[in-house]
């Protein structure tokens, strides 16, 4: 590259030379030219307008400097447009993110409240239905209609958002209401079933009378009732509508304030979770610690005022230590921004506060109570002293900054500095005397806060005045608030304008005072007000106490009110004064700023003009330079010797005017830059008030939201007085029930959001860890990519070697392992639909499951319904044959089998839907599954495809292998030609037959590496036909085993479900089964079985126990042999996996490499042996002709004798050469042995391998040995599970026991039933009937014996002998009642009250009946939840023992495939053996063919030898002598030979010793490999020991738990037994007891019939009194309504005035607002201005700091240009009357050669020379016009070479043309070869702007030229202006005399219009200093 660089410049620089050269001539006759023209004109010649040309170029520069500014601030403006775009992206970004993030909080709140909603409903239907529950059965009428109403209620709370006293108090009345409703029902049932039991008897016409008058009163209580419940629904709506208009209003209020609270409510936590005081404090003892604070921020605050005076005297001592104080200025800045940051602190205390008291406000709406409002005021006292504390700590701040101020620091003026201090520490003490008088009023605001809050607890009770208090301590919040604002502008105001704004100072300060003043005034006017507030209060509550009587206390509250508004005025004009001085403020700052505007155009102006003074001075250099190098050509002549020494001096001058004039443009650019600085501030500080009134507008925005606010609370609090008048009378008792429930909503609210947060902020971290773990894995995985991408470069290089039928190769193996994949893929598809498919086949099963429950459960009903007929009909038998006595039992029975048979009916109906919906599932299925059978056709189709593509496949690989074997034959052929060419060689050479022998087996070698090549070409295509073949054989295994496991999941399922289906059957039919037993009569005979079936149950309950427990210890040990399965699966699945990878990563490599290697080498080494077969043919051929010509010369000549001792040493070096070659032999024999030991080792590393497979067999067995074991613990988890079905069946007939036991007690209940109404007739047995009756019902549940229902026995016996006498005795009866007629009257009273003592004695003994059914039902739930359990249980253990046999399946899977991988890695591993030997056998030949090569190199070598010695023979033949000599030699030759072949032969010797390491090495690898392997078996045989051993010890853990279990109900069965016999005991006591009590109840119903009259009065009474309620009730209704109307037309009158009043006000203060935010902004601007100037008045320190260097510089360069001007004046003055004497003689010679014609012009020329006028040189010529001769021609051609000469007009021409046209040409001649070098520039090597354009002139002008002029100018300086330099053309003195000509000469018009072409040459405008000047700008 640098070569072809370096040619393309110098080619590039020969033609640029090329055309410099070019360029040179061409501007040398451009410059000869001009010169000749010139010449002519030098008399015509006159100034050219050379000013306006610098005008035109000062413009254009101008011009060219503004457009440069415009660019540079166009792409300033572009930078700073795409840096706030990004901005505005990143701000975007942010407030998008943070308005996702409020989303997601405001949606967690909405689902809290939604939460907190639905528990409030749930706990309102709770109550509900628990004060429904306590109307008793009875209240069946009352029930829908108050359900309804209830039900509206809540829906429309619902709706709306709650107000829970209300409907606590509404839901109390319904309660109240629903309990009499209740009571009186139950009264009504009382009755009604009297009016039944004397139905039942019909005896006597009394009663029925009785019956008729109790039915007549039932009916007009029912009238009664339904116009109460009328009444109460009228009550309700009227309550509802009112609780709607209250809500609708609560709600826009609470949506409104919602989002504002949320806000505040998470900061105020937050202030709480910071300092502890938080709002809800309710003990007194945090009142004595608000005390206590008082009393120390007061002892605080005198040990602060002690400081400040301190500390003034410390500021005394420090203001004579300021001098010392210069380092410490960036201290008090700090200190100042500090302070800044401590008022932004006091501004967000103050808005804590405003939220602490926003806070308040809804305690306030929501509670009355006096006790909240107390805790509310002291927190809210609490954080005004809290605010005191911090303005203390300002004031410590502040004195802080006073110490700082102690170390200010400035440059130069101390006593400017001393006077700023002095200022800002009065401002300072300002601050501090403010900031005490602040606390002061806080402090005594405090106070009177106390004395508030000590009257606010006298008068706790009253709600009215608290609130009104409320509102007065918010408004005087609210003022001091205000003045706290106020007070914290100012001091920023005051902070911000110290140090620029001295005056500015003074005048804020005096502002304060006022303020102060005012702000005292308004605390008095507040404290008058408090004071009026106060009375008014007291006024107040006395107004409440009045209120029920008097209505006109509201029109004096509203005079209150208006009385507030007056206050509220005050405070508006208050504000406007407030306003005004802010006005003024503003005023000044607008004159400050219009201040700095004038100075920033006055710095312009000054700017301008210091470019417009560089300017001059530019020009005034220019100049000068001029002059220089005017005065510089005069000087040449004179100074000829001087010259170099004046020019490098002069060049040294112009470099450091270069250099100044370079300084002077860098200010320049300063300058520019200060200016573009200030506009870019200007346009900031723009910026900044833009955002300033974006401020405004959004604080006017937030004024207007906090206006909306106020409006809402006032209007709340409005509404909130309305309600509190509307219900005093009735709130008093509710108000604590509801301010406790908002209390601990409120906390729930709390906790619920802190968790929230918590929450959040919990998993914002986690989000944040996630994300660094995210970071890290990106970073390793970008370094996994870099590493995998130099790995695939490598790969890439190493494939780019590799062959195209190898890539063709390859690209197969890849498209059938996309194949192979994609059948993977659709396989896994097709199983997820299959998964599907059989989802939905487990869902139709269960719904045939489901279908065949409800048909059988139909079948059952059936049965049941046929059971219950052939009952009924039985029971109606026994009815016929009964007494009418028991009658009304009858009926009942059957109303209650009709109610069944209904509910059976409608139980049918859902069945038969059900069996419908079922059919429609069935139908669905069907259609799936033909679905299915269609996407198989298609997966079929898909198969035949890809079984077609793989036909495919084949085809192309047996085409590959055809093209290998023809490649194979041609590498035979080839080798055939090979063996040829040797055996040509063989019948060549002779002598060299052990050579061809190699070369042969070689050969032979290479034919058999042919044919192994082609084999393994053909291996290789095999063994990827097995590997396709294996796949596919996977595939199908696969889906085999999807199909099986599919099939098996089915199974499960299927039997799952069917043995739960059955199971919920026999459930199902053991309870009906109970059911009906309870339902139908039973006999007597039946309780023996009770009591017997009883203790049984309690055994078989405890045994049920036990197998539970048991079945659970199995459970979870089956569950643990799970978990060992799954593990054991998942290590040999892993292990599969590992030897798959191992597989496929074998296959890859044997597949990569070998083939191309061997190629290459074989065909390298072909291309090698050719090459050498070549060289021994050109040896041999040599060596023939060399033996020839031997032959020859031995016949010729004889053989010359040789020296004896030359032969002697030849013979002595052929024997050392023998013994070196036994050495090399015996070395190869050693070699020779090391080789054998190594294959012994080898042979003994085989044995060692034979072992280890020994042990990998008996490995295996021992394996095997584990896996029976293993099975015979599978046979004995079998055996246990048969155990477990014995023990199910067991529970079976546990189960049939209980239900004979239930047939049995029911039967008992029967014969109980059928003995009560057979004791009528006699009393006694009655009496003892009645005993034997309650001691059966005593014991039942006890567990009576068999020997109690033997007593029972007997005494039926008996009380059948007593009925019969019974009737015997009425026999007799009937006999005597014809005798006595008032004796039957009186037995019938008797028989009577008899009859109602039985029916009293009967009722109680079916109420313990009905306790007694119950307490069996719930034994028996509890046996059927016992059982559900153990059905669970076993249900899991068939799990369990589902999932042990899935995973034995898949470890016999998983085995078949290890068996699999192990044949597979066993078949690779033999491949990889047979590629090594392959291999080996390749680097044999290889070796072979290497030596071969070496061997013929060395053959090729002894042939050159041999003919270099044949020819030294020939040679010495021709000499005649050292033939002899020459052969030893040769045979020496031979001996070195030998030496080198057995070298050669050690090499291959090595080279076979490497081998052998090479495999020890494999078969050390396999060795390890192998113990690694028996490792690994030892491990699996290990684990399985330890299984076996813990599967032992859980069974007998499990043996030893059984044995223990029997023991314990062995001993429970003997407990039970002794308790059986106690309760026998306990019978015969109880039937004593029976017969007594008897008696007593007799008594006692007299005593109820008097009771049942009593009653009877007392409901007439209550009846009357309801109706009474009622009317009153209706009455109070309609005066509330009016009462309620009549306020609400008051209050919506007063709302609208003063939302008028507060509309105004609002407008005033958001006007005041934007207009304190304006002035704020201009005060800002002010401030960035001041910033600004002061650094501008920095900038200008330095710039003119840089100017007056700059100015001292130029006047020393001024004075040096005029020392250098005068000493130019005084030569010009020197050389102006001089002549050229040479000149003179030339031109006086000349006159004489010219022609006579041309004279006069000579002359002319000589006159102008002089300084003669023309006319009088023309008067001269006129008088003398002859006599001149031959003068021309002398001055042209005679003349020395340094002559000047000027040319002809063309007008004078015409006379002499070939004269004076010859005479021109050699002119010309002698002008181009310059007699002196072109001069320097010499004032001290100064470069002046324009030096290029007066070199090029000076170059091109040839010497005598200029001497010409300068000779000239010796008496006339201003000849020829052309010449000099462009820059100045017009020289500094005028012209005195020119000819009448000039003017109008060619040269002077114009260029443009003259010389169009010449434009470059006369003058150049670009060259000029502008010009210069502009090329130094853009660098």
């Amino acid at each position: 590259m640098s070569s072809w660089l370096g040619g393309l410049g110098s080619g590039l620089g020969q033609s640029l030379g090329q055309v410099g050269g070019s360029l040179a001539s061409l501007t040398g006759q451009i410059s000869n030219f001009t010169k000749d023209m010139l010449m002519e004109g030098t008399e015509e010649v006159e100034e050219l307008p050379n000013a306006r040309r610098k005008e035109v170029e000062a413009i254009h520069t101008i011009l060219r400097s503004e457009n440069e500014r415009l660019k540079k601030l166009c792409t300033d403006l572009e930078e700073k447009h795409e840096a706030s775009e990004l901005q505005i992206k990143q701000q975007s970004m942010s407030y998008r993110n943070q308005l996702q993030q409020k989303e997601v909080e405001i949606s967690h709140l909405k689902a809290r409240q939604i939460a907190l909603q639905d528990q409030l409903l749930k706990l309102q239907s709770a109550a509900q239905s628990v004060i429904s529950g306590a109307g008793g059965v009875p209240a069946t009428t009352a029930s829908p209609s108050f359900g309804y109403g209830l039900s509206h209620h809540a829906s429309a709370f619902h709706d709306d958002d709650m107000d829970f006293g209300d409907i606590i108090s509404s839901q109390r009345e319904i309660n109240r209401l629903s309990n009499e409703v209740s009571r009186l029902e139950s009264e009504v049932g009382h009755w009604r079933h009297i009016a039944q039991t004397s139905k039942a008897q019909g005896s006597d016409s009394s009663d029925q009378s009785e019956i008729c008058k109790l039915q007549n009163i039932i009916k007009e209580l029912k009238q009664n009732r339904s116009q109460e419940i009328d009444n109460h629904q009228h009550e309700m709506s009227v309550l509802q509508n009112a609780h709607q208009q209250k809500l609708t209003e609560i709600t826009r209020r609470h949506r409104e304030e919602l989002s504002d609270y949320e806000e505040r409510i998470e900061e105020l936590e937050d202030l709480l979770q910071e300092g502890g005081s938080g709002i809800a404090v309710t003990d007194h003892s945090k009142i004595h610690e608000m005390q206590k604070t008082i009393q120390v921020l007061q002892a605080e605050k005198v040990e602060s005022t002690k400081k400040i005076e301190e500390l003034e005297d410390k500021i005394k001592g420090i203001h004579k230590k300021l001098s010392s104080a210069e380092n410490d200025r960036g201290v008090l800045k700090k200190d100042q921004e500090r302070l800044s940051v401590e008022n932004r602190q006091l501004l967000e205390e103050c808005e804590s506060l405003k939220l602490e008291c926003s806070k308040l406000q809804p305690y306030a709406l929501k509670q009355s109570d006096t006790v909240t409002e107390k805790e509310r005021i002291l927190p809210h006292s609490s954080s005004v002293e809290e605010e005191v504390f911090r303005l203390q700590q300002a004031l410590s701040d502040a004195e802080n900054e006073i110490k700082r101020l102690s170390n200010l620091n400035q440059d130069n003026n101390l006593a400017e500095d001393n006077l700023k201090l002095k200022m800002h520490v009065q401002v300072l003490e300002k601050e501090n005397s403010l900031l005490n008088q602040e606390k002061e009023e806080l402090q005594i605001s405090l106070s009177k806060l106390n004395n508030e809050y000590e009257v606010i607890k006298s008068t706790a009770a009253r709600d009215m005045d608290l609130d009104s208090e409320l509102c007065d301590l918010r408004r005087n919040l609210e003022a001091k608030e205000q003045e706290l604002n106020q007070s914290i502008t100012e001091k920023e105001i005051l902070i911000a304008e110290l140090e620029e704004l001295d005056k500015q100072n003074q005048e804020a300060t005096k502002h304060m005072i006022l303020i102060k003043d005012q702000l005292s005034k308004q605390e008095n006017e507040g404290d008058n007000v408090i004071s009026k507030l106060k009375k008014d209060l007291n006024d107040e509550k006395k107004r409440v106490h009045q209120l029920e009587n008097d209505k006109m206390n509201i029109t004096k509250e509203l005079d209150v009110q208006k009385e507030k508004l007056i206050q509220s005025e005050l405070v508006v004009s208050d504000l406007h004064l407030t306003k005004q001085k802010l006005e003024d403020k503003v005023a000044d700052l607008v004159d400050q700023l219009n201040k700095l505007h004038t100075k920033n155009l006055n710095i312009q102006k000054e700017n301008f003009e210091l470019q417009e003074r560089i300017k001059q001075k530019e020009e005034e250099l220019s100049r000068v330079r001029d002059e220089l190098i005017t005065q510089s050509r005069l000087n040449q002549d004179s100074n000829s010797n001087f010259k170099d020494d004046l020019l490098k001096e002069r060049e040294a001058e112009v470099r450091n005017l270069r250099q100044n004039l370079s300084e002077i443009e860098q200010l320049n650019e300063n300058l520019k830059k200060v200016a573009f600085d200030l506009k870019m501030e200007n346009e900031k500080l723009n910026l900044a008030c833009e955002n300033l009134r974006h401020q405004l507008e959004e604080s006017i925005a937030g004024n207007n939201q906090i206006s909306q606010e106020k409006n809402a609370i006032v209007e709340a609090l409005k509404i909130e007085k309305e309600q509190l008048d509307a219900e005093l009378c009735q709130a008093e008792k509710r108000l604590l029930e509801e301010t406790n429930k908002y209390e601990q909503t409120m906390e729930e609210l709390s906790n619920a959001r802190n968790l929230s947060i918590s929450a959040l902020q919990l998993d914002h971290e986690h989000l944040i860890k996630l994300n660094q773990e995210k970071d890290f894995e990106i970073a390793e995985l970008k370094k996994n990519i870099k590493q995998m991408d130099t790995d695939h470069k490598e790969t890439k290089k190493m494939l780019s070697s590799s062959l195209e039928e190898q890539k063709q190769l390859t690209q197969l193996v890849n498209e059938n392992e996309i194949f192979i994949e994609k059948l993977k893929e659709r396989s896994s598809e097709l199983q997820e639909e299959l998964d599907k498919y059989t989802q939905a086949l487990r869902k139709n099963d269960i719904l045939r499951q489901t279908i065949e429950e409800k048909d059988r459960s139909l079948g059952s009903m059936k049965e049941e319904n046929n059971h219950l007929k052939e009952e009924l009909e039985r029971l109606r038998e026994q009815q016929s044959r009964a007494a009418p006595v028991a009658e009304p039992k009858t009926l009942d029975s059957i109303t209650e089998l009709e109610s069944e048979v209904n509910q059976l009916n409608i139980l049918k109906d859902n069945l038969k839907e059900e069996i419908k919906h079922h059919q429609k599932i069935i139908e669905d299925q069907n259609q799936s599954k033909i679905q299915l059978l269609q996407s198989l056709q298609e997966q079929k189709k898909e198969m035949d495809e890809f079984r077609y593509q793989h036909e495919q496949m084949n085809a192309t690989h047996t085409q590959l292998f055809l093209e290998k074997d023809e490649e194979i034959k041609s590498l035979q052929k080839t080798i055939e030609q090979i063996k040829t060419q040797l055996h040509e060689e063989r019948q060549d050479v002779q002598t060299e037959n052990s050579v061809i022998f190699q070369e042969t087996k070689v050969q032979g070698l290479n034919i058999e590496n042919g044919s192994e090549k082609h084999d393994l070409s053909k291996a290789e295509t095999e063994r990827l036909v097995k590997g396709i073949k294996e796949r596919e054989l996977e595939i199908k295994l696969l889906n085999e085993k999807n199909i099986s496991l599919t099939k098996q999941i089915d199974q499960l399922s299927r039997d799952e479900v069917g043995k739960l289906t059955q199971i919920i059957q026999q459930k199902d039919l053991e309870i009906q089964a109970l059911h009906a037993r309870i339902s139908t009569a039973s006999y007597p005979q039946d309780v023996v079985y009770l009591q017997q079936q009883l203790q049984a149950y309690a055994m078989e309950r405890e045994q049920v126990l036990a197998v539970l427990s048991e079945k659970t210890r199995e459970n979870s040990n089956l569950k643990t042999e799970y978990h060992k399965m799954m593990d054991i699966v998942a290590a040999k699945e892993a292990a599969l996996n590992k030897l798959q990878d191992e597989n496929k990563k074998l296959s890859t490599r044997f597949e990569s490499s070998g083939q191309d290697m061997f190629r290459e080498t074989i065909q390298n080494l072909s291309r090698i042996i050719r090459e050498k077969d070549i060289e021994i043919d050109a040896l041999s051929q040599k060596c023939q002709t060399l033996l020839t010509v031997l032959q020859t010369s031995n016949t010729e000549n004889e053989v010359g004798g040789v020296n004896s001792n030359q032969f002697e040493e030849l013979l002595q070096e052929r024997d050392k050469l023998k013994q070196q070659v036994k050495k090399m032999e015996e070395w190869k024999q050693q070699v020779m042995t090391t080789v054998q030991n190594m294959q012994h080792e080898s042979a003994q590393l085989q044995e060692e391998l034979h072992q280890l497979q020994a042990q990998v067999l008996v490995d295996s067995d021992n394996n095997s040995k584990l896996q029976v074991n293993y099975t015979g613990l599978i046979q004995s988890y079998e055996q246990n599970e048969t155990k477990l079905k014995n023990f199910g069946q067991e529970l079976a007939q546990v189960q049939h026991s209980i239900g004979q036991l239930c047939s049995t007690k029911d039967l008992l209940l029967g014969k109980l039933d059928i003995i009560s109404p057979q004791l009528s007739s006699g009393s006694s047995l009655t009496s003892q009937s009645a005993e034997s009756l309650r001691t059966i019902k005593s014991d039942v549940l006890s567990e009576s014996s068999k020997q109690e229902i033997e007593e029972l026995r007997k005494s039926v016996q008996e009380k059948d002998a007593t009925i019969r006498t019974l009737q015997e005795n009425n026999h007799r009866l009937s006999d005597s009642i014809a005798a006595s007629s008032e004796l039957e009257r009186k037995e019938h009273e008797q028989t009577d009250s008899e009859i109602k003592q039985l029916k009293e004695k009967q009722d109680i003994l079916q109420m313990s009946l009905k306790e007694k059914d119950l307490l069996i039902k719930a034994k028996s739930d509890q046996l059927l939840s016992l059982n559900e359990n153990f059905t669970n249980k076993v249900n899991e253990n068939e799990l369990l023992r589902q999932a042990v046999t899935n995973l034995k399946e898949r470890t016999l899977i998983l085995e078949m495939d290890i068996c699999k991988l192990k044949g597979e890695n066993e078949k690779i591993i033999e491949t990889s053996r047979e590629k090594e030997t392959e291999y080996q056998a390749l680097q044999e030949t290889n070796m072979k063919f290497s030596m071969m090569l070496r061997e013929k190199e060395f053959e090729c070598h002894s042939l050159k030898e041999k003919a270099l010695a044949f020819e030294h023979l020939l040679k010495e033949k021709e000499q005649g002598k050292t033939g002899e000599l020459n052969q030893l030699l040769n045979a020496v030759k031979s001996m070195q030979e030998k030496t080198v072949i057995f070298q050669q032969e050690r090499d291959q010797v090595m080279l076979a010793l490497k081998q052998k390491q090479m495999e020890n090495t494999a078969v050390q690898n396999e060795v390890q490999h192998l113990r690694d392997k028996e490792l690994r078996l030892n491990q699996e045989l290990e684990r399985l020991r330890n299984h076996l051993l813990e599967s032992e010890d859980s069974y007998t853990r499990e043996v030893l738990a059984a044995e223990d279990r029997e023991a314990k109900l062995r001993k429970k069965v003997t407990v039970l037994e002794e308790k059986l016999v106690s309760s026998s005991n306990a019978m015969e006591n109880a039937s004593h007891q029976a017969s007594l009590q008897v008696e007593s109840l007799q008594e006692q119903l007299n005593v109820a019939s008097k009771q049942r009259d009593e009653t009877a009065l007392q409901l007439s009474m209550s009846q009357e009194q309801v109706k009474q309620y009622a009317l009153s009730l209706s009455n109070l209704q309609m005066v509330l309504e009016h009462f309620q109307q009549e306020e609400k037309a008051m209050y919506s009158a007063e709302l609208e005035k003063h939302k008028q009043l507060v509309a105004e006000w609002k407008k005033k203060a958001e006007n005041l607002e934007g207009k304190l935010v304006s002035l704020q902004e201009r005060l800002d601007e002010a401030n960035a201005a001041l910033d600004s100037a002061s650094r501008l008045t920095e900038q200008l320190d330095l710039k003119e700091e840089q100017i007056e260097e700059l100015k001292k510089q130029n006047e020393l360069r001024q004075e040096m240009l005029d020392d250098v001007q005068k000493k130019l004046m005084n030569l010009v003055n020197s050389t102006e009357g001089k002549v050229d004497k040479v000149l003179m003689r030339n031109l006086f010679t000349g006159h004489f050669h010219t022609p006579k014609n041309q004279r006069h012009e000579v002359l002319r020329l000589m006159g102008s020379i002089l300084g003669i006028k023309k006319e009088e040189m023309e008067q001269l010529l006129n008088e003398d016009q002859g006599g001149v001769t031959k003068w021309m021609t002398g001055w042209l051609g005679g003349g020395s070479k340094s002559v000047p000469n000027t040319p002809l007009r063309p007008n004078q021409q015409s006379l002499l043309n070939s004269s004076f046209s010859e005479l021109f040409v050699k002119f010309l001649e002698t002008e181009s070869h310059p007699s002196i070098p072109p001069p320097k520039l010499s004032v001290h090597d100064m470069k002046p702007l324009d030096s290029p354009g007066r070199r090029k002139l000076d170059t091109s002008v040839p010497g005598s030229f200029k001497d010409t002029t300068e000779s000239r100018s010796g008496r006339r300086t201003d000849v020829n202006p052309f010449l000099a330099p462009r820059s100045a053309a017009v020289p500094l003195i005028n012209p005195a005399g020119l000819g009448p000509g000039g003017p109008g000469h060619l040269l002077l018009k114009p260029i443009s219009d003259v010389l169009p072409t010449f434009t470059p040459l006369p003058v150049l405008p670009d060259n000029s200093a502008g010009v210069v000047l502009k090329d130094l700008l853009k660098q």
